[in-house]
């Protein structure tokens, strides 16, 4: 049978797929534009997208097991409700998705509030299922090295709760390790959720720290002002991801995201080694 993979021209979709061929496993990748795929050989490429019942009904023949990843849009609830009954009706049973750590604490932010009601959904729909909750990304701050190196400040609002940031090659390396276990296994398993997180759990200060470490200069922390940060994030994006985005920071400062008891040594036993860190990650986007 096949793995379906969404999302698959994206930073994590598109090391899933590299993942799963190593592993000899059948792949599918739904792309909006084949062009751009760029896959290994042997992977399945379908053109359309989760808002397009016709593409989603031929890519789900002949399908065993799905990886559901939608982007920060709009209707990203829209899509992944058709995305979910579609696969039901086609007689996918396995399925992981890539929601967000903390879906049900930052109620009032629209893209956590979003993946949160998918989870519920997944649950209603009777999938069984690995639920994904990564925290934020590291590669995020790809967006705003240039800030750190030219101007000396780290720009971003962490907050002083503490942030367990991760790197999206483990995210990606979990999500295969967990298709691939739920599509060999000889029926549909229990369903879980995995928080991912990184092996540090760190304040913004301390994040600036390192910066200032690996660059032989002092970089400081641009501090907690949300509303600067929505301001900035409208030159890059549309005002309502920004506003997105600020309400999200402005959970960084209430709530921070913080691992759950064991949650880092489940990860690492799972990848049979540690956990990249937020130092690691840095040294290669200085070097």
């Amino acid at each position: 049978m096949t793995i379906l993979v969404t999302g698959a021209t994206g930073q994590i979709g598109r090391q899933v797929v590299q993942h799963l061929v190593e592993q000899g496993a059948s792949v599918r990748a739904l792309v909006r534009n084949p062009a751009k795929a760029d896959f290994p050989a042997g992977v399945d490429v379908v053109q359309g997208d989760l808002l397009d019942p016709d593409a989603l009904r031929s890519a789900y023949a002949g399908v065993s097991t799905l990886f559901l990843l939608n982007a920060v849009v709009p209707d990203e609830f829209t899509q992944a409700l058709l995305a979910l009954n579609l696969a039901r009706e086609a007689g996918v049973e396995r399925l992981v998705y890539l929601s967000v750590i903390h879906s049900d604490l930052y109620v009032n932010v629209p893209h956590f509030a979003g993946k949160y009601g998918v989870e519920r959904a997944i649950e209603a729909l009777g999938f069984g299922a690995t639920i994904l909750r990564p925290a934020y990304f590291m590669q995020n701050d790809l967006t705003i090295r240039d800030v750190v190196q030219g101007y000396g400040v780290y720009p971003m609002p962490l907050g002083s709760r503490g942030i367990a940031m991760i790197d999206t090659r483990d995210i990606a390396e979990i999500a295969a390790i967990e298709l691939l276990r739920r599509e060999r296994a000889a029926g549909p398993l229990p369903s879980s959720r995995l928080n991912l997180v990184g092996p540090d759990t760190l304040r913004g200060s301390e994040v600036a720290a390192i910066w200032s470490e690996l660059l032989g200069r002092p970089i400081g922390y641009g501090g907690d002002d949300t509303h600067a940060f929505e301001q900035n994030l409208r030159q890059a994006m549309p005002a309502w991801m920004a506003y997105d985005m600020r309400l999200m920071s402005e959970g960084f400062l209430a709530k921070g995201m913080v691992p759950e008891a064991g949650d880092v040594e489940r990860l690492a036993s799972l990848l049979g080694r540690p956990l990249r860190s937020y130092r690691d990650f840095a040294a290669q986007a200085t070097a």
